[in-house]
């Protein structure tokens, strides 16, 4: 257990930011997830702004620093390649 007050506000600090970065990462995976679904079951109109919505949730989740840019860049890609498979194929 932590005896200073220093440790002490670290401890409620980090509580509070991984509360905030669970939720983050909960909400990029519920827009992931709105593609996956808009993918399969929607027209290709509805699945290009699930596409726009999921990216920029996953930029925003990069750009905050709770992803890695790589990892980001790497959803982002996967993504779009099932979409043009979509809409082309």
């Amino acid at each position: 257990m932590a005896h200073s007050n220093s440790a002490k506000k670290r401890i409620r600090q980090n509580i509070t930011s991984r509360a905030r970065n669970r939720w983050r990462i909960k909400s990029m995976r519920v827009a992931i997830q709105g593609f996956e679904s808009a993918l399969i079951d929607g027209s290709n109109e509805e699945a290009t702004k699930a596409y726009r919505d999921a990216s920029a949730l996953v930029d925003k989740t990069a750009q905050v620093g709770v992803i890695h840019s790589n990892q980001a860049a790497r959803r982002k890609s996967r993504m779009n390649t099932r979409l043009k498979a979509k809409v082309l194929g």
